[in-house]
């Protein structure tokens, strides 16, 4: 079942409760961007966290996104890519400016962000690090990225993602389609 809250950020605002909200909602609400929140009962048994938001939410997996984090050279990098594809790690390397990428180990992916495996958002993260968002969310007026825990997702023009991030858009996702 999905519970909407939304809201412009602001002071408060966001739609998320003071003291309630998880790093990346309070990110959302400082920048003052137009988000919506989307709960719903995560089943820890399932298999794809992405997959089992977009059904969820009834929302089409193309414009459910998750976040990964690989290793380009060295470096942590953030990749974030729709549910319905995968992440094409030589595409990645070459959009974060590296010649090699594999994928963090996830014990350094979750000290670095703050955040748990499947519950890992592109925002408000405790170490920003570089992020590449797949193009493909240049076709859609709003994407939904983890909240910061699972079973929580924000819906958000791709745009403002981008900013918020710093995001390079590269068509980093194989498989998927519009």
């Amino acid at each position: 079942m999905s519970k909407k809250k939304s809201g412009r950020g602001g002071g408060k605002g966001g739609g998320v409760k003071s003291g309630g909200g998880t790093p990346a909602t309070v990110a959302l609400a400082a920048a003052g961007v137009d988000f919506t929140l989307h709960a719903y009962d995560h089943d820890p048994a399932t298999a794809s966290y992405g997959e089992e938001a977009a059904e969820a939410l009834g929302v089409p997996p193309e414009r459910v996104f998750k976040t990964l984090v690989a290793d380009v050279d060295g470096e942590l990098t953030v990749a974030v890519v729709p549910v319905a594809g995968q992440l094409d790690l030589k595409a990645l390397a070459a959009a974060a400016g590296g010649k090699r990428a594999t994928m963090a180990d996830p014990a350094a992916a979750e000290r670095t962000t703050g955040y748990v495996r499947g519950g890992i958002s592109p925002l408000g993260q405790r170490k920003s690090l570089p992020t590449v968002l797949d193009s493909s969310a240049s076709a859609h007026p709003t994407i939904c990225v983890s909240a910061g825990r699972r079973g929580l997702e924000a819906e958000l023009a791709p745009g403002d993602l981008a900013t918020l991030t710093k995001a390079v858009l590269a068509p980093i996702a194989r498989g998927h389609r519009l």
